[in-house]
């Protein structure tokens, strides 16, 4: 499985607080079965990293898993969020790229609110040759009231991310209530950890690709889309499945 959020990189935001629980999560994500996990720190206005430092810190703990004999490959990425999109410059926004891939971005959900100009800001990237992604929508008080509310971000040409934990019920009812109505209606393209420490959104990913209930439909959302992306290769076509099904399973 491939793992595109997380933050894993110590020090830079309210992920791993130092570079023992960087391994910790590493170690955790790879006896998951993860293969490949995307460090994406946050950067926004409390966390303004530079895409500099996020290259030098991968490297410098890929270095110290292989050291380790951990099995995990390290990407570059970054979780950005919405008011920054302008604030980058191209060549920034191209290291941010998700996976290391400059044709994709992790772009942050609001908690709370709809920004009026998120539409807006998703044609933008798409103009510049960028497909944003949208981190962990269903943790949003309003796509849980309405997750149809996210099939235009989505027909605009966004990608829909969802946390792990969400998806399983982890993180409460609600949470799980939103991811699995966005998994029936296809206005979901990928599972991620956003794993920040040990204690917190823990790594892996095998338990919410059981909770989805069908295994084609598992990998496609843990590991085909996720490949695509970081092979930079297109995405693969959703599997065939029955959204009634879908709904049973997870009981909306």
């Amino acid at each position: 499985m491939i793992d595109l959020h997380s933050h894993i990189l110590a020090g830079l935001d309210d992920g791993a607080r130092t570079l023992e629980e960087s391994v910790e999560i590493a170690l955790t994500a790879a006896r998951d079965g993860i293969s490949v996990m995307a460090a994406t720190p946050h950067v926004r206005d409390d966390y303004p990293t530079a895409a500099e430092t996020m290259e030098r810190l991968v490297l410098e703990l890929e270095g110290i898993l292989l050291e380790k004999g951990i099995g995990l490959r390290v990407l570059g990425g970054a979780e950005i969020a919405i008011q920054h999109l302008k604030t980058l410059s191209d060549r920034e926004l191209r290291l941010f790229g998700l996976g290391g891939n400059p044709r994709y971005l992790l772009v942050e959900f609001p908690y709370f609110g709809w920004p009026l100009s998120l539409e807006t800001e998703i044609w933008t990237l798409r103009r510049r040759g960028i497909t944003p992604v949208l981190a962990h929508p269903e943790r949003n008080p309003e796509v849980q009231l309405a997750p149809a509310r996210v099939a235009p971000l989505v027909a605009a040409g966004a990608l829909v991310q969802l946390t792990a934990a969400s998806v399983d019920g982890r993180l409460g009812s609600r949470n799980k209530r939103a991811a699995a109505a966005l998994i029936a209606s296809g206005h979901a393209h990928i599972i991620a950890s956003d794993a920040h420490w040990p204690g917190l959104r823990a790594a892996g990913l095998s338990r919410a690709a059981a909770a989805v209930g069908n295994p084609e439909l598992a990998d496609w959302l843990t590991q085909r889309v996720p490949s695509a992306i970081v092979e930079d290769e297109p995405i693969p076509p959703r599997p065939q499945t029955e959204s009634r099904s879908l709904r049973r399973r997870f009981r909306i």
